[in-house]
């Protein structure tokens, strides 16, 4: 996805996650291992909600953020996320541990993006936007360590 204004940002964002929830809910039942299947189904659960409160986002803007041009100072960072457009099956072959290391990689290259470019932003109403988004991925990793960690605990 072109990725021209702060607009286009937040549909690839939501993009991602429900891209990646879909993924990882279809990997779950062919997932061999029982905790590695319980991990999968809450991360889709989790992704999915994810996808909603980015929607929010575009909803709750301010319009003159919304509109502002990201292209320029982007420099294709975003290309090297992955984006599980079409899954493969991927995560229906890795064990618990590993699963977590990826989703926890996932989340520390958008919060490592969004940082990026609120340093960069030129007009203080994207540069809050970008802020939120970046917050409400921090505490969502957050909320996710805590979450998996009670599952290592079982």
């Amino acid at each position: 996805m072109e990725i021209s204004t702060f607009e286009d940002l937040i549909m690839w964002a939501r993009e991602l996650h429900t891209n990646l929830s879909q993924c990882l809910s279809e990997c779950s039942t062919k997932n061999p291992d029982e905790r590695a299947q319980a991990l999968l189904t809450y991360l889709a659960g989790h992704e999915s909600e994810l996808a909603r409160i980015t929607v929010e986002f575009e909803k709750q803007a301010n319009p003159k953020a919304l509109k502002t041009r990201v292209y320029d100072y982007l420099n294709n960072e975003h290309k090297r996320i992955k984006a599980h457009q079409s899954c493969d099956g991927h995560y229906a072959n890795l064990d618990f541990d590993t699963i977590e290391r990826e989703i926890f990689t996932f989340h520390d290259q958008l919060i490592d993006l969004y940082d990026s470019l609120a340093g960069k932003a030129e007009i203080p109403e994207a540069k809050e936007l970008v802020d939120s988004m970046r917050a409400m991925e921090e505490h969502e990793a957050m909320r996710l360590a805590s979450q998996i960690g009670r599952m290592n605990d079982l």
